[in-house]
């Protein structure tokens, strides 16, 4: 029986993959117009290429799992980043009177 993998987290994971993620995912959707139902998969693309190519080359395995948190989390990360500016915003636009 094969052993899991040990993978190794560090700040690469939440200070550039996911940001990367998140920045390539906009730019692919505002350059080549992705629907937005196509979104959270590209994501996950993007997350899988930079986990197995980039992050953990040596170990596909390793790099399969932390690409797909990759991509899942740039997805719940801009998710929650844009519910708080709608809300936000939703908040400021009633506390102003007129």
């Amino acid at each position: 029986m094969e052993e899991f993998p040990i993978i190794h987290t560090n700040v690469w994971d939440v200070l550039i993959a996911v940001p990367v993620v998140i920045i390539v995912t906009q730019l692919l959707k505002k350059l080549l117009s992705i629907p937005k139902s196509l979104v959270p998969g590209t994501a996950a693309l993007m997350g899988l290429i930079i986990g197995v190519f980039f992050a953990h080359p040596n170990n596909v395995w390793a790099g399969i799992f932390m690409g797909f948190f990759y991509g899942n989390a740039a997805v719940g990360g801009y998710a929650s980043i844009k519910t708080s500016l709608i809300a936000f915003r939703k908040k400021k636009a009633k506390s102003q009177p007129g």
